[in-house]
């Protein structure tokens, strides 16, 4: 089951504050539903989770066609002009999600990510929904 989200914002501004350059960090359900954020705008947080969701299906799909891969994603890196894009599993049905500028240091945010879902994966988790309702 999924925390509150007020107890997840102090992780997320901790991972915001340890990497500089860091714009905005999602957690989100693999549905593309916001739980948690930090820095931006909600509304563009809910657009980034909702994106998400096509964008680790689309990852999972790629997996799925290396061999001895399990077909999971486990991170995405995208480089755009002006900054950098992460995603990376969190748990069971969960995702971490971050937007930084272009100056961020792309190694340190990755482990910086790593340790915060080794550190909280467990709690990370959304479990399926049917109709809107977690099952």
């Amino acid at each position: 089951m999924i925390q509150q989200r007020a107890n997840f914002d102090w992780m997320l501004k901790e991972l915001a504050d340890g990497v500089p350059h860091t714009r905005q960090v999602v957690v989100l359900s693999a549905d593309g539903l916001r739980i948690a954020r930090f820095g931006g705008e909600p509304d563009a947080a809910d657009r980034l989770a909702a994106a998400c969701a096509g964008l680790q299906s689309l990852a999972s799909a790629v997996a799925a066609e290396i061999p001895d891969s399990d077909g999971r994603m486990r991170m995405v890196i995208i480089e755009v002009s002006g900054g950098y894009f992460y995603l990376m599993a969190a748990g069971a049905g969960a995702f971490l999600a971050v937007l930084a500028d272009e100056t961020v240091d792309a190694g340190l945010m990755s482990n910086r990510m790593r340790d915060l879902v080794v550190r909280i994966g467990a709690h990370l988790t959304s479990p399926p929904r049917r109709d809107g309702q977690a099952v």
